[in-house]
Parts: C-alpha cells; sequence; structure tokens
C-alpha cells in the first residue's frame, strides 16, 4: 500500500493557485474573437449611424450602396420590426422610426472587405427631422421635456421594474420607512447636498466584436466577447422570432469587460445582418471610436442627499433622490436604478426614510452596468455626507460609522434583518491600518497629505431566479473536467471553479480542468457573468456537480469492498477506506468502473456529475414603499 500517494492535501481554495488560464494569456497563445478564421466566405459589416442626438426618420434609401461592387446585403429596421431588452424591451434592433442619439445604428451594410463596407455607409441616404434633444435627466423628468420613448406603457417589461407610461421614467423605484417629515424637528444636525456624476465608458482593450454566421438551416451561430452568452442566445432569438434552441452563442477569451460586455448591445447587429447572406460569417467589429459612444457607458447620475442626526450621532432621517441619466434605451439602466432605490441608505440602519430613484431617458449614449452596478456613483455623495454629518456634531467620522452602520439583525431600509456581518470590526481594522486619528507626515514641504474612510455595500442586482449550474466528468487519467457557462474576465471565475472542484472531490488542483470555450449548446446554462455573483452561484453550481461525483463514486467502491461511503475518503485523487485501508486511485474506476469479484460483470462507468443553484427566498418589494423581507440575496459590506 502507497502511503505516500495518500497524503492528505491541503484545500485549494483561498490559497494563491496559478491561474488556469495565465499561461496562454501573457505567451499570446490565447485566442480571442477577432483571431477567429473564417476563410474566404467572410463578410465585413459597418453600420450607418445617426448623426442627431433625437430626430424622427423620413426616409431611408439605400439603392446607391446596394449598387456598389463588393456589396452583399443592406439592412434597415424594416427588415426587424421586433424589440429587444433585457428588463425592459424598448429599442430596436436597427431604429424604425427615430434615433434617440448620436450613433443610434439605422442600417448596416455586408460587404467583401471593411473598407468597401465603409464606403458603402456613406452612400445610404436619409432623411431626417431633427427633434429638441433631453440631455439632463432632471430636465427629462420635467413636464416641459419631450417624450422620449411615446410606446413605453406598451413595452414588456420584468415585473420588478415600474416604468411611468408618458413620461420619460423608464422605473421609479420608491422607498418609504417611517415618518421622514415629521422627524426632521427632531434632528440636531441636519446636511443637504447634491452631486452631479458623469458618464463614464469602459473602456476594455479589446473593443466589441461579433461574428455571426446563418446557415442553410436558419440555426444560428454567433461568436462574441461577451459575459452573457446565454442571455444573448434568449434575447437575440425572441427578437428574431427564432426559437432559442437554434440560436448558439460561442464565447472565447474577453479581452475585459467591467459590465460593458453584459446584456446585448451590437452583437444583434452582426446577427440580423448575417440573416441576409446565408451561409457567409459576418465580422462586426467597433473602432476605438465607436467603443466611446455605441457601446454601453455607465450611467450619469443627478444625487440630492438630505440627512439628519441627533446629538449622540445617531441617524435620524434619510431622505435621498436619484436620478440616472439612462440614456437614449434603459433596458439595463432600470435595474440599476432600483439597486441604488433599495440600497439608498448606504450601510447604515436609519429608522425613517425616504428615497425616490429614476430612471430617465435622455439622448445620451446607452446607459448599462458597470462595475458596482450603481453603487460607486451612490455611495459617492452619500458618504461625503456622512463625514459633513459627523463634522457638524463634532464626532469622529470613524466612530459616527461603527456607531450607526448595519450590524447582524438590523433593520434594513426595506424592512427585513440584515443576515450576519462584521462591518463595525471591518471599519475598525481599517482605521487600524491606516493609524487614524494620527498625522502622517506629507512627502514634501509643499504638499499635504490626509486620510478618508469610507463604507460601502452592494446586493446582486438581480432577478428572483437567476440560475447557474455545472458538470463534472473524470477522464481515464482520473483529471478532471468541469463544464461551467459563466465567464472569465480576468476575474479569475474559471480559476475559482477549479479550486472549489478539487476542494470538494480530494484531488490535486493541478488535475483539474475547466471546459472552454464557454459554448451554450454544449456548456451548462448560467444566467450571466455579472453581479458579483460568480463565485457564489456559478461556485454552488460546480460544488454541488462535483458532489455528485463524489457520491458516484464512493457508492461504487463502497459496493465493491462491501463498506459504507461514510468509512471511505478520496485523498489526493485516491479513494481510501478508514475501514480496511485499502486504496484505489480514481483513475482505475471513473470510466470503466469495477469488476466484480465472481467474474460475472462490471460495475459503475463513466462518472459524470451534474448540478444546479438558484436562489429559492427572495421576495418581492412593494411598488410603493419599497418594503419586503427579503428583497436581495445577500450584501456584501465593507470600508
Amino acid at each position: 500500500m502507497a502511503q505516500a500517494s495518500t497524503t492528505n492535501i491541503s484545500s485549494p481554495v483561498g490559497e494563491s493557485s496559478p491561474r488556469i488560464d495565465a499561461r496562454e494569456k501573457v505567451t499570446g497563445a490565447a485566442i480571442y474573437t477577432d483571431d477567429l478564421q473564417f476563410g474566404n466566405a467572410l463578410l465585413y459589416a459597418r453600420i450607418k449611424r445617426s448623426p442627431h442626438p433625437h430626430a424622427l426618420i423620413k426616409k431611408i434609401d439605400v439603392t446607391k450602396a446596394q449598387a456598389l461592387p463588393g456589396v452583399k446585403a443592406v439592412v434597415t429596421g424594416d427588415d426587424f420590426p421586433g424589440y429587444i431588452g433585457l428588463y425592459l424591451q424598448d429599442r430596436f434592433i436597427f431604429c424604425r422610426d427615430r434615433v434617440r442619439y448620436v450613433g443610434d445604428p439605422v442600417a448596416g451594410v455586408a460587404a467583401i472587405s471593411e473598407e468597401i463596407a465603409q464606403n458603402a455607409l456613406d452612400l445610404i441616404e436619409v432623411e431626417y427631422e431633427v427633434l429638441e434633444p433631453v440631455l439632463d435627466p432632471e430636465f427629462g423628468v420635467s413636464p416641459e421635456a419631450p417624450v422620449l420613448h411615446p410606446d413605453l406603457g406598451q413595452y414588456v417589461v420584468a415585473g420588478f421594474i415600474f416604468p411611468e407610461a408618458e413620461t420619460n421614467i423608464s422605473n421609479h423605484f420608491k422607498l418609504r420607512k417611517g415618518d421622514v417629515e415629521g422627524t426632521w424637528e427632531k434632528c440636531t444636525a441636519i446636511i443637504e447636498r447634491s452631486y452631479r456624476i458623469p458618464h463614464i465608458q469602459h473602456v476594455p482593450l479589446e473593443p466589441h466584436i461579433a461574428i455571426s454566421k446563418v446557415d442553410e438551416k436558419g440555426e444560428v451561430t454567433l461568436w462574441t466577447s461577451s459575459q452573457s452568452p446565454f442571455a444573448q442566445r434568449n434575447l437575440i432569438a425572441q427578437s428574431l422570432g427564432l426559437s432559442q434552441s437554434d440560436m448558439r452563442v460561442i464565447s472565447p477569451v474577453v479581452g475585459g469587460g467591467f459590465g460593458g460586455k453584459a446584456g446585448v448591445s451590437m452583437e444583434s447587429l452582426a446577427v440580423a445582418i448575417a440573416m441576409k447572406v446565408r451561409g457567409h460569417p459576418v465580422k462586426l467589429r467597433l473602432t476605438r471610436e465607436e467603443e466611446f459612444y455605441t457601446a454601453f457607458v455607465r450611467q450619469g447620475l443627478v444625487a440630492h442627499f438630505k440627512m439628519g442626526c441627533d446629538e449622540t450621532g445617531r441617524l435620524l432621517a434619510m431622505e435621498n433622490s436619484f436620478y440616472w441619466d439612462g440614456g437614449a434605451y434603459t433596458e439595463y439602466g432600470v435595474n440599476i436604478a432600483r439597486a441604488a432605490g433599495y440600497s439608498c441608505t448606504g450601510p447604515y440602519e436609519v429608522p425613517n426614510v425616504k428615497g425616490d430613484s429614476y430612471c430617465v431617458y435622455t439622448n445620451h449614449p446607452v446607459g448599462g452596468p458597470m462595475r458596482g452596478f450603481g453603487m460607486p456613483e451612490m455611495h459617492a455623495g452619500l458618504e461625503q455626507c456622512i463625514d459633513e454629518l459627523a463634522l457638524q456634531i463634532g464626532m469622529d467620522a470613524v466612530d459616527f460609522r461603527k456607531l450607526n452602520c448595519l450590524k447582524t439583525n438590523s433593520i434594513l431600509a426595506t424592512g427585513g434583518r440584515m443576515h450576519p456581518i462584521g462591518l463595525d470590526q471591518c471599519i475598525e481594522k481599517v482605521a487600524e491600518a491606516i493609524e487614524w486619528g494620527r498625522k502622517a507626515s506629507p512627502s514634501a514641504p509643499n504638499k499635504r497629505r490626509g486620510k478618508g474612510l469610507a463604507a460601502m455595500w452592494k446586493a446582486p442586482a438581480m432577478p428572483p431566479n437567476a440560475g447557474s449550474s455545472a458538470w463534472v466528468e473524470l477522464a481515464e487519467d482520473g483529471k478532471v473536467n468541469v463544464g461551467v457557462g459563466g465567464q472569465d474576465l480576468g476575474q479569475g471565475a474559471f480559476t475559482i471553479s477549479a479550486q472549489m472542484a478539487a476542494a470538494t472531490l480530494g484531488v490535486p488542483y493541478e488535475s483539474v480542468r475547466v471546459a472552454a470555450p464557454v459554448d451554450t449548446r454544449y456548456s451548462p446554462y448560467e444566467w450571466q457573468t455579472v453581479a458579483s455573483r460568480l463565485t457564489w452561484s456559478m461556485g454552488n453550481a460546480v460544488v454541488n456537480a462535483t458532489r455528485d461525483v463524489r457520491r458516484q463514486v464512493l457508492d461504487l467502491v463502497a459496493e465493491a469492498w462491501e463498506e459504507t461511503p461514510d468509512e471511505l475518503d478520496i485523498v489526493n485523487g485516491v479513494v481510501v477506506s478508514y475501514k480496511s485501508e485499502k486504496e484505489i486511485p480514481l483513475k482505475n474506476l471513473v470510466i470503466y468502473g469495477l469488476p466484480k469479484p465472481d467474474g460475472s460483470g462490471w460495475r459503475g462507468g463513466p462518472i459524470l456529475g451534474r448540478g444546479n443553484f438558484m436562489p429559492n427566498d427572495v421576495t418581492g418589494l412593494d411598488a410603493e414603499t419599497g418594503q419586503g423581507e427579503h428583497g436581495v440575496v445577500h450584501y456584501t459590506t465593507g470600508a
């Protein structure tokens, strides 16, 4: 018996393991979407875009572009009447009746070269009737503002999003708790401040790119740099009237996402154009200039804060109004407004709260998710107000936060109770680490050095039934292959999946592989790679799939050795018995099984595990008050 082979190894979870994809990325061997080769059949797409922020489309003439040698197809909104959108279906793939921002897609061209496609755009004649634009979200909610989406009341919308028809408000999240107006007179100190946060572009090193091909049977394949392959499959198929089973999305290595490659932005354009040139792959790659104004941007924000405390520093009331500059279409932005709405107090317990978070249509570029999903923008102003309020009553800012921060079982602004956390200890540790209260010497005589501390919280802003799934299989050599549908954007999602599988099964981390690229035909389902949720949600699916494998292995060996699974373990890739001290490597049983002792046959067979995960206790929040027992799966807090 080789005792050395079963020396227990430490769990790779929490260890700084080499990333699974590190070598390919640092050596340049990683295959990105633009690296894929399609031969002479490949066509190149370019998009005719609106030069106006707001205008009616009176006429589009594509005759000259169609006649240009080398042009294979020209498409417009007349070809694709379906709406598309994640939480709110509020836009066409190509504009049909009006344009709503500079860069709105009006027509698309496929040609044998990018140069010819670009030249064809100049031959497309579009007649516009220019309209007054909305360029500020607070003006956008006023009665004087032109209504940018007259059909808002007819749009398909998720049940937790509350648009207001015949206005520019695509979502209004309300939070009402206690008696705010009656509390101001009880406050010793009150702070009122307003802040403006501008749009920010993600600027990934790899710009957005999509390649689509429609075969002769009408089945669609989309290769794209994506955080949301399964969501893209679903949304694009719905818009084009396809079965999701006839839509396949393959997402190779992603060169940066930060939220900007979530949902659907430009990918549907490539698919729509490919529908007109069956058998030809069509490549659409945004220029760096287009990346700045035609892809998702972080929404702008106008935030108004009012908060008050008593003489001891205890927060008594808070009244916050957020006006999110959602841009021309707010299919994703509506949920950012919702997340900021139910989180509007920051990580503090406040007995009286009035919050209004508006997602507002403007004629700016389309707002979408970016790291933090509204939380950095909201906290930027809120934490400055906390500092000022503490200063006004002469209280240390750290002590003020420790007094008011949420603790285990604190009552949230939405009415539920806080799950176990340690935010007050976290604030204390940060203060110790930066030597709060002790002046630091500047690095030069002409400089001053200050210290600051802020607290924050964030919850995954997602539907209540966003699910994950995974599969785990073993090869003849006993090594493990993990299938996931989430994407690695550089955050280490594949590495974490391998660590969790190795720790759960009892094998070395080095013996685990993750199946890539993500392919909706073969990869297990994953809602999206967003919301800081993959380690938790996809990770639970991986653990469940690996437990399934472990159960099958131990049941098989227990039957063969006439022992119970509880008497067995898997250590360093070897099944061991604590009862009989027998052992057998995984590679000797996970494919071909084990022979029966009397020679009458075999038991077992190829081991394949499956697992899924979905939260099952998220409740809705009341449309008028924002109150509910369990509005989010959990909060992450920090300082």
